[in-house]
């Protein structure tokens, strides 16, 4: 399994965020510079995490966005379940599968996922940086600076 791009940059907007000052408010260009990534998927990503109110936006020339929500209340499950969308990982009805009456494949990787997700419920984005946020703030500014 392999998360979506979209989840992906989704959760490096909240890192980045979790590793600035409060009062910091990046924009699309800032972040699209940062990690190198299109603005136009970095808009819809940023579009998601404000109507999930994981961060505040304001418009005009002092706008941008900031976390609005401390990121150790961030769970990782919520946020990729919310980026990735929570759809059957194996779908067996569309079409319909011959061996659905007898397969054990769907409850098996269901099982799977279901751990999946149970995993990522006991880390928020505060663990993703907590250890290294002050290496992440360098290669931050770093990469602008490249």
């Amino acid at each position: 399994m392999q998360l979506k791009k979209y989840t992906d940059y989704g959760l490096r907007v909240l890192m980045y965020l979790g590793c600035q000052p409060k009062e910091h408010r990046a924009n699309v260009r800032l972040i699209c510079e940062v990690f190198n990534l299109s603005a136009n998927h970095v808009n819809k990503v940023v579009h998601h995490l404000a109507k999930l109110e994981l961060i505040a936006t304001r418009r005009g020339k002092h706008g941008g966005f900031s976390l609005a929500k401390p990121i150790e209340s961030i769970r990782l499950d919520y946020v990729v379940r919310q980026l990735e969308g929570d759809e059957e990982w194996i779908e067996c009805r569309t079409p319909e599968c011959v061996a659905l009456p007898a397969c054990k494949l769907n409850s098996i990787v269901g099982e799977g996922k279901a751990l999946f997700y149970q995993h990522l419920s006991q880390f928020t984005v505060a663990d993703l940086v907590a250890d290294n946020k002050t290496e992440l703030q360098q290669l931050f500014v770093v990469n602008l600076q490249a």
